[in-house]
């Protein structure tokens, strides 16, 4: 782990996500892989770690022409159905927001962006296939780092709605 990398953990190694998930009793699991600056997908993340691709989530950051900012909450493989997405916020048209927004907005980097300790607490939409797993993993804020947690335990925390909001890939 780089320098820069290290640093913005704490002396323990821990993330913000972590220490908020701490304080709020949430138990979870951290488990950290090798990354790759040139394929920063959910999908490499998941082979590096060795789990199930429909158990690792990745967040994403869209905004709505009515409701604002929304993120959504989606297995690594699949895409966000924007239609879906803009129905479950209850507005009329969502789209993604632009990479360069996304620090400004979230306080967190491509590839290392959570639904949990963003700067604002936006609407929060958890595909609703993470029902089906007992664990799921979301990134701990940081490249390199997921958080492996109950994905009733996420939701509660972030007030997270469980909803269809995902286009699945085609293999």
């Amino acid at each position: 782990m780089s320098k820069a990398k290290a640093a913005k953990g704490n002396a323990a190694g821990k993330t913000n996500v972590m220490r908020l998930l701490d304080a709020a009793k949430i138990p979870y699991e951290a488990k950290s892989y090798p990354v790759d600056e040139e394929d920063l997908s959910g999908s490499h993340a998941a082979d590096m770690m060795g789990v199930d691709h429909g158990s690792m989530f990745k967040t994403l950051v869209l905004k709505g022409e009515k409701t604002g900012y929304l993120v959504c909450c989606i297995p690594v493989d699949d895409e966000v159905d924007l239609k879906k997405a803009a129905r479950a916020a209850g507005d009329k048209k969502v789209e993604m927001i632009h990479m360069k927004d996304l620090l400004p907005v979230t306080g967190y980097i491509r590839g290392g962006c959570s639904p949990i300790g963003m700067k604002k607490k936006f609407p929060t939409y958890l595909d609703e296939s993470a029902k089906q797993y007992e664990a799921i993993a979301v990134s701990a804020g940081m490249r390199g780092i997921q958080v492996i947690l109950s994905p009733q335990a996420l939701a509660d925390y972030v007030g997270a709605v469980f909803a269809d909001i995902r286009e699945k890939r085609e293999a």
